[in-house]
């Protein structure tokens, strides 16, 4: 991922040095196994860990040079590690493995602590999320539908449903890192043919790994599953993004981005503040989804093996787990500074003249005798009244001889409170643990 869409750990994670670094672990780990079976001898087990070099820059480099000759990335770093072990030791490096053992292993071991990457960024958000529907649990709202005003609702209720979102989504990175938690160490087909399972089976004890059957590869659909689930979370945060887009256009003005000291809004025109947090997490979240599709196209794979998949998942899945992580936080930081603009809300809720109360004075009606579609007529045209002369519609309604309700039904009609009397169930189905 590139350095702007990407965060430190992310990086850290997915660098070559880390990818080498988890690569010598296993071929370690396997020589260690292969030691505790009677296969090599203990004293070889211990010179490989004893020799084994640090895995930093110069030592990628070394790899990279020799892969210039091999073309074969994984032969390459055998080959270095071998070399700076030294014979005879270094030679039962990779004894019985075929490259993509190494190569499967360590990837759904960075998948697995990706997840958990992911996983902690959607806490920090739900905890953001909870704070905000919670401090604005009364903050009354025009409720839209189809984009116009329809019923009340309040803020917090609005944001408490993002939250619930949010949580489902921390679910399917849970599931999806569960799915991914594997190692395959079979050999060239999967058959253990020049390698035990119990070497397989000390190995995942020791990465905290399930061992699980394979041809050559782990079935590529433990791959989509988590690049569904990281395609997911971009969707919510998308859905996030696209109504604080919409609450934060000039005739609405309801919320904004926070604005920095020395932030220019636009280059040309000095009045702008524009979401530009809000819009970065919608195009970014395209990005998730299409490598989503990519995921469940590298899933069909020729007999045993092929590597038309290995090209693709090398951009696909470290950059899906780095934009999941770097949209869900910058997420939190845009919800942790957002302005609610609370008289707006009112002035968008009052601003139809009552009509968003319409239901309440239809049902008033209905509970007085009237058929319910007599008295639809009679609100519908009511309410076009109110809006076409800027008349409140219960007064309006009270000019209607057509209209029999007392002044205690048209009261509770009009009542916002009666209106919002539960909304904060989504508030509190949010704080349950």
């Amino acid at each position: 991922m590139i350095k702007r869409y990407s965060t430190p750990d992310t990086d850290a994670l997915f660098s070559e040095e880390a990818k080498m670094s988890r690569w010598l672990e296993i071929e370690l780990a396997v020589t260690d196994a292969l030691a505790a079976t009677g296969v090599v001898p203990k004293n070889v087990a211990e010179e490989c860990r004893r020799k084994a070099p640090v895995i930093d820059a110069a030592f990628v480099a070394r790899v990279e040079a020799r892969e210039a000759i091999t073309n074969h990335d994984v032969a390459a770093f055998v080959d270095v590690l071998q070399e700076s072990i030294g014979a005879p030791a270094g030679s039962w490096i990779h004894y019985g493995l075929t490259s993509t053992d190494v190569v499967d292993t360590g990837l759904c071991w960075a998948l697995r602590d990706a997840s958990t990457l992911i996983h902690d960024s959607l806490n920090d958000l739900i905890d953001v999320i909870t704070t905000l529907a919670t401090t604005h649990r009364n903050t009354a709202m025009i409720g839209r539908t189809h984009g116009i005003h329809a019923e009340p609702t309040t803020f917090g209720a609005k944001v408490a449903l993002w939250g619930a979102q949010v949580k489902r989504d921390r679910e399917r990175i849970l599931r999806a890192r569960d799915v991914i938690a594997v190692c395959k160490l079979s050999g060239a087909v999967g058959t253990y043919s020049n390698i035990e399972p119990e070497v397989e089976a000390r190995v995942g004890q020791h990465l905290s790994l399930t061992p699980v059957p394979a041809t050559q590869v782990v079935a590529r659909d433990r791959h989509a599953e988590f690049l569904y689930a990281c395609a997911s979370v971009g969707t919510t945060l998308e859905s996030i993004a696209v109504e604080l887009r919409h609450l934060q256009r000039t005739e609405v003005n309801e919320v904004r981005e926070g604005f920095a000291p020395g932030q220019k809004g636009s280059s040309a025109m000095p009045h702008k503040r524009n979401p530009i947090s809000a819009e970065t997490i919608s195009g970014l979240s395209r990005v998730l989804r299409a490598n989503a599709q990519v995921g469940l196209q590298d899933v069909p794979l020729w007999h045993e093996r092929d590597i038309s998949h290995s090209s693709a998942e090398r951009i696909v899945l470290p950059d899906s787990a780095s934009l999941a992580v770097y949209m869900t936080r910058r997420m939190a930081r845009l919800l942790s500074n957002l302005e609610v603009d609370t008289e707006s809300m009112q002035k968008n809720l009052n601003a139809l003249h009552g009509v968003v109360f319409s239901q309440s004075v239809l049902l008033a009606l209905v509970e007085s005798g009237m058929t319910r579609d007599d008295a639809y007529r009679i609100v519908q045209s009511a309410a076009a009244t109110a809006i076409s002369s800027g008349t409140h519609l219960r007064e309006v309604l009270a000019a209607d001889s057509k209209v029999t309700l007392s002044a205690k039904q048209i009261d509770s009609a009009f009542d916002l409170s009666r209106v919002l009397r539960h909304a904060g169930r989504a508030i509190d189905s949010l704080l349950e643990k």
